[in-house]
């Protein structure tokens, strides 16, 4: 396989500890696999007998596979190597404040178990409860398949923490402020536990199975709970100090505008979101239980949900003229706990600012597009961000 530009991902063959340097193999590999030895120890920096020792543990362990032989003209042909999707998986769960998502994903992406379950309360002790249910089911309808369980990523709506919009409104879960959520998750799961916000998980999901897959730099827009934004810049999420980074929701987007639950007027979530549609619907009588309901009155062109997503369309394009500014990302993608059809309709309602640094004669993906990963995104997501850590390097390289 021909690889053009490839990022230089640095390794060592002395002072980087092992796991770093299995890390940048397995990432290069997933990157741009099949690939060789060779090409693997020219673009990791290390040597060839380091990047074989290598090879040999991750085979050994099952997170590699032979891919075959490729030929380029002289020479013996040159064995290849591939992300071994059977030798491991990760499980991730989404937390909504009234349900809960489970996902089985293996290395290589696949899903491999997904679930819904309705939450009566959204309190830790019923939410580690079921949240153990949902392991059990996922290990049963994995049963025989092999693969080592890596840990678990559990996807929650943010701002983690006591901040300035903590506990606000329909996207809040209930006794959550005061608690150690990866202490208890990891003791309910018996197992490593990564938490995260629902937005950044989702991106992570995009970039791993999804759409994003070929992309370095891009930002998420989550319909989750509420409205939330994931950032991936250089490969790599972008978390704030505090985790907290990307709640785009509580951007004020018309001064003065409607009350937010968070205390603010015109935030960008009363206006673009499934709080906003629900309420706008509300107003007409129009009860809105589901996305599923959502889909249903698209399909029969109901006027007041059509109103609103009309009505969403200038704020939203406002929001992600500022994430362009912001961030210059390759692309702006839409997803979450929306109807596709809706997704798309909104985004072909937009207009978007020509004074951005999007406008580009560089740019060679759509400005804005829809993710791929439907529904199930963030939960996918957790169990992607589980896996991405196991392959991603995190030691900073040196020059």
């Amino acid at each position: 396989m021909k690889i053009n530009n490839p990022r230089r991902i640095v390794g060592s063959n002395a002072e980087r500890t092992r796991l770093h340097n299995r890390q940048v193999v397995l990432g290069l590999v997933r990157e741009h696999q099949p690939i060789g030895r060779a090409e693997l120890a020219r673009f990791s920096g290390l040597s060839t007998q380091a990047v074989s020792n290598i090879i040999a543990e991750l085979e050994e362990d099952g997170f590699l596979a032979e891919a075959g032989r490729h030929s380029s003209g002289r020479g013996l042909p040159v064995l290849q190597y591939r992300l071994n999707g059977d030798g491991a998986a990760a499980l991730g769960i989404e937390v909504r404040p009234d349900a809960m998502f489970g996902a089985l994903v293996n290395l290589a992406g696949e899903t491999l178990y997904t679930t819904r379950v309705a939450l009566p309360h959204n309190d830790p002790k019923t939410v580690l409860s079921i949240a153990q249910s949902i392991l059990s089911e996922a290990l049963k309808a994995s049963c025989g398949s092999g693969q080592r369980l890596l840990g678990a990523g559990v996807v929650m709506p943010g701002p983690f923490g006591n901040v300035g919009i903590s506990g606000a409104g329909q996207s809040a879960l209930h006794g959550w402020s005061d608690v150690d959520a990866a202490a208890l998750f990891e003791e309910a799961l018996d197992m490593a536990v990564v938490v995260e916000n629902d937005a950044t998980a989702a991106a992570v999901a995009e970039r791993v199975r999804g759409i994003a897959g070929g992309l370095r730099t891009f930002c998420f827009l989550y319909f989750g709970a509420g409205l939330g934004l994931g950032v991936v810049e250089d490969g790599e999420v972008r978390r704030g100090a505090f985790g907290n980074a990307g709640e785009i929701g509580h951007v004020i987007v018309t001064p003065d505008g409607r009350q937010c639950a968070c205390g603010n007027r015109g935030c960008l979530e009363t206006y673009a979101s499934r709080i906003a549609a629900r309420e706008q619907l509300a107003k007409a009588g129009i009860a809105i239980a589901s996305v599923s309901d959502i889909e249903r009155l698209y399909e029969a062109n109901d006027p007041h949900l059509m109103a609103w997503i009309n009505e969403a369309a200038g704020p939203l394009s406002q929001a992600i003229g500022l994430i362009e500014n912001l961030f210059d990302p390759e692309t702006v993608i839409l997803g979450g706990a929306m109807p596709d059809a809706v997704l798309d309709h909104l985004i072909s309602a937009l207009y978007l600012p020509a004074g951005s640094v999007a406008a580009s004669d560089r740019r060679a993906t759509p400005r804005v597009q829809r993710g791929a990963c439907g529904r199930l995104t963030a939960a996918l997501g957790g169990a992607a961000l589980v896996i991405h850590d196991t392959i991603t390097p995190r030691i900073a390289a040196k020059t």
